[in-house]
């Protein structure tokens, strides 16, 4: 169903993040954006969780290995989650939380064939299957569209996908929001082995796990033991996790080094704060791409007011600078949107902003102004496309440099 003209209006009323969980600040007078009307193929959020979940584990019955029994009980199949992610984003979110306890309180009251254990080494090493899940957005130009969950079950022996299902769930006054890790990071934490999971939570029964993700779920288990301590505040704890994950082989992840200068701001440490962010620039420019959360005041070219949220601007700038110089790239500066207001406006502001990061740039590094090129997309590449302008859709108004051939 097409929306109406009052609905439209509602939507484009929003209210703008202020970064980190520390302002928003709301117009006068927005509601909240209306659900969309049910197209009748999804489900109430929780019956989807369910129906996926009854689904999955209804594939493995004809398998023989489920089959056996000891002394006329069911032989328990270990079984580990690796935390859910929203698809598009690589976030955890309030709601990816939500689908991972209804997903779980589903095995454990209808499915005793399985026992859900810790995702930490010693629950990896005694389980026999991995559990991956994934929401993604139907239709990313539609604010509210139902919500496509994944999920597959893989043989950590064997790295292969067992089973796979889907189900669509409307979005009806559900949390969108980011954990604190995700609200707070500077970037786009979405890297190879992030893909790699959102890839294999789609991957059809009989496939491999992606191998990128999949050889390194020991480390992935690091890291979410770091990243829920930082959710929790305790900033030092989750630092050493962190330092212990990056020593492991696997450890040079997106994941890890933003979560150590995450913490190295908590604690008030920017100068290893600032070398940590370096080290997040220098792979992102090696993954050929980097998209950063730079917050301006509504409508114009300036940063956010408030110190709070734009004071480490210069010193993300400094560093984008410094790292891209010494690795010789060129780099195509894209500006993007979220979606409200007309398709005109938001071209234009989008190129304005992406121009004025050029700008800062070379006066960072004088030789960068010949080597970068500003470019508006508006919200044309939408990844959340909610058009709430909050912390739900920040990404979508990040500032991406893309590295392109020179000349």
């Amino acid at each position: 169903m097409m929306p109406t003209t009052s609905t439209l209006r509602a939507l484009r009323c929003a209210f703008f993040w202020a970064s980190a969980a520390l302002v928003a600040a709301l117009c006068a007078g927005c509601a909240a954006p209306p659900a969309a009307a049910p197209s009748g193929n999804e489900l109430p959020f929780d019956q989807a969780a369910m129906a996926a979940t009854d689904a999955l584990v209804a594939q493995t019955q004809k398998m023989p290995a489920f089959l056996a029994k000891v002394e006329s009980k069911l032989l328990k199949r270990g079984l580990v989650i690796d935390p859910m992610l929203e698809g598009a984003t690589g976030q955890q979110t309030a709601l990816t939380q939500q689908l991972e306890k209804r997903v779980m309180e589903r095995i454990a009251s209808q499915h005793e064939q399985f026992e859900v254990l810790p995702f930490r080494a010693a629950g990896i090493a005694k389980a026999q299957l991995l559990l991956t899940g994934t929401l993604t957005r139907a239709q990313t130009d539609r604010p509210r569209s139902p919500l496509r969950i994944n999920l597959a079950l893989v043989d950590l022996k064997a790295g292969t996908v067992l089973a796979q299902s889907s189900a669509l769930a409307a979005d009806s006054g559900l949390d969108n929001s980011p954990l604190a890790y995700w609200r707070d990071s500077p970037i786009l934490v979405k890297d190879k082995v992030v893909e790699g999971y959102v890839r294999t939570a789609a991957s059809a029964a009989g496939q491999r796990a992606d191998p990128v993700y999949f050889e390194r779920v020991s480390t992935a288990a690091l890291i979410d033991e770091a990243t829920t301590l930082y959710n929790g505040e305790r900033y030092q704890d989750s630092l050493t996790q962190y330092r212990q994950a990056l020593s492991t082989p696997a450890g040079e992840q997106m994941r890890v080094l933003n979560g150590i200068y995450l913490n190295n701001v908590k604690l008030g440490r920017m100068t290893e704060a600032e070398q940590a962010f370096g080290k997040v620039v220098a792979l992102g420019i090696a993954y050929n791409q980097l998209g950063v959360k730079f917050l301006f005041n509504p409508g114009g070219t300036e940063f956010w007011s408030d110190p709070k949220v734009s004071s480490a601007y210069g010193m993300w700038l400094r560093q984008i600078a410094r790292e891209s110089t010494a690795a010789k790239v060129c780099m195509s500066i894209v500006g993007h949107t979220s979606r409200t207001g007309s398709e005109p406006v938001n071209d234009a502001l989008s190129l304005q902003r992406a121009t004025y990061i050029k700008q800062r740039l070379a006066s960072e590094a004088a030789e960068l102004a010949g080597r970068t090129k500003a470019q508006g997309m508006g919200f044309r590449e939408n990844i959340v496309g909610s058009g709430t302008d909050n912390v739900v859709d920040a990404l979508d108004r990040r500032v991406e440099f893309k590295i392109v051939p020179c000349g």
